[in-house]
This record gives C-alpha cells, sequence and structure tokens, in this order.
C-alpha cells in the first residue's frame, strides 16, 4: 500500500485534478498552492496539515443508491470504499469553494479552514448524506452488491 508520503502526493495531486478546468493544470497548481500560502498566513498553521484535516472531515462514509424492488425505489445506504469517499470530499470542497464569489484561492483558503474545523458547506452535505443514510438503515437488507 501507499506509505505517507506517496499517499500525500496522491491526495494533492488527485486534489488538482479535480480543480482543474479545461485542462489548465497550472493554474489549478497555482490556485492550490496560494490558497495553502494563505492558510499559512492567516492561522499560522501548516497549509497542508490544514488540507488533510479539511479532507478528512468532509469525506463521507455512506452514500445512498437507488434501488427498485416490487415498483417502489428504495434509497439503501451503501459503504463506501475509501478512494470513493476521498474523491466526494474532494468534490465538495471545490464545490464549496467555487459557490463563493471573488478569488478563487481565496474561497479555497476559507472553504479549507472552515472545513478543518468541522463547520461549512462539505461538511454539511456530509452530515446530511449520513443523515438520510441513518434514517434508511432499514432498507440495508436490499442491497446486493
Amino acid at each position: 500500500m501507499l506509505n505517507s508520503k506517496n499517499k500525500a502526493q496522491y491526495l494533492t495531486r488527485k486534489f488538482v485534478n479535480h480543480l482543474m478546468i479545461n485542462g489548465k493544470k497550472e493554474k489549478a497548481e497555482k490556485i492550490f498552492l496560494e490558497s495553502l500560502n494563505y492558510i499559512y498566513k492567516k492561522e499560522k498553521k501548516e497549509g497542508m496539515a490544514t488540507f488533510f484535516r479539511a479532507l478528512e472531515n468532509s469525506k463521507p462514509l455512506v452514500e445512498v443508491r437507488s434501488v427498485r424492488r416490487g415498483g417502489a425505489t428504495y434509497q439503501v445506504p451503501v459503504p463506501l470504499q475509501e478512494k470513493r469517499s476521498l474523491s466526494l470530499g474532494m468534490k465538495w470542497l471545490i464545490d464549496a469553494a467555487r459557490k463563493k464569489g471573488g478569488s478563487a484561492s481565496l474561497n479555497l483558503c476559507l472553504t479549507l479552514l472552515e472545513a478543518s474545523k468541522n463547520q461549512g458547506d462539505c461538511v454539511k452535505k456530509r452530515e446530511s448524506l449520513h443523515m438520510v443514510a441513518l434514517k434508511n438503515r432499514s432498507f440495508t437488507h436490499f442491497r446486493w452488491f
């Protein structure tokens, strides 16, 4: 499996790839690095540590999938693999940053800081998804995959 250094590189590359629009990777890397610098200037904390904490706080553990049984559609909670949960967490962080107006790197910085403190839109999204899964846990017997 990946050691901690390789995992950190993998996660940062993956995040930059999610952040990239129209193949402009240099621009995405610049936005990411500027946001880490803003975090350091603003909070006097290590930017990468804040990024990993934000990612950990925003990634979901379960998701709900629609399963059709007997003419009815049920929302069935399904545990997520690590790769899928990290990908969803990254997408939610980026979506939350893009919803704010203004500078992309500053918005990403603020979103990462909020998520690292267990606040913000992406953490709310994770909590609401977990609540839906909890409410529908009686349908887990419909899961066949």
